[in-house]
């Protein structure tokens, strides 16, 4: 049997989600403009700010070094993406859909880093037992289905900027039931990770909101 250190892990999960991120880009390269040769280096410049923002994010909740928080880039990396826009004269809405897509599926390569480093653990169910929450397995699945249901609106291209916020609310409503059955460095049952999801869940909602006015009033000038 093969053993896989974390670090290990990480970099093929890293590398895998690059590889993803660059068909994702392709698939969408006339979409935001982009030139065949730059989609592989913008990938892996995906990739790394994205690494940057976990980082950065858990050294702000006082972490210690070398730790990562998920949440880093779900508020980051919109930061990232609407300068991309303006600096590039693209289409915001086009933008994050896109890009939310490639996030996502990062974010989901780094939880399954989880499984191999042992981290973010669930709590034991019972004192007795050394079975324990499946938090992280959970997560996974929230993945696996948000996805397959963004990715084909994505691709038809009706889905109008609507995809970051809908993860935004629906990412944070999972993360706010999951950390109560998490490891959690306080020993409470409330913790960080709560008000980071409730954040998340209300940003979102907030542009779900401003997103679908815009569209609306796009219709009816049009109309």
């Amino acid at each position: 049997m093969i053993d896989i250190s974390p670090s290990s892990s990480l970099l093929l999960l890293l590398s895998l989600a690059a590889v993803m991120t660059a068909v994702w880009l392709w698939l969408n390269r006339k979409r935001l403009r982009i030139s065949p040769w730059a989609i592989l280096p913008l990938s892996l410049v995906h990739v790394a700010v994205g690494v940057a923002c976990v980082k950065l994010f858990a050294i702000l909740e006082g972490a210690e070094a070398g730790a990562q928080s998920l949440f880093g880039a779900v508020f980051f990396m919109p930061l990232a993406y609407w300068l991309a826009a303006r600096l590039f004269r693209r289409n915001a809405a086009d933008v994050f859909d896109v890009l939310a897509v490639c996030m996502i599926f990062t974010l989901m390569c780094a939880r399954v880093n989880c499984l191999f480093s042992g981290c973010c653990l669930g709590r034991q169910i019972s004192s007795a037992a050394t079975l324990r929450w499946p938090t992280r397995e959970a997560e996974l699945v929230y993945y696996l289905v948000f996805l397959p249901l963004v990715i084909p609106r994505v691709l038809r291209g009706d889905s109008h900027g609507q995809i970051y916020p809908l993860y935004m609310i629906s990412y944070g409503i999972v993360r706010f039931v999951l950390e109560f059955f998490r490891v959690s460095a306080t020993g409470t049952v409330f913790h960080l990770s709560h008000l980071w999801a409730i954040l998340a869940l209300c940003l979102g909602f907030g542009f779900y909101v401003e997103t679908n006015r815009r569209l609306l009033s796009k219709t009816r000038k049009r109309a």
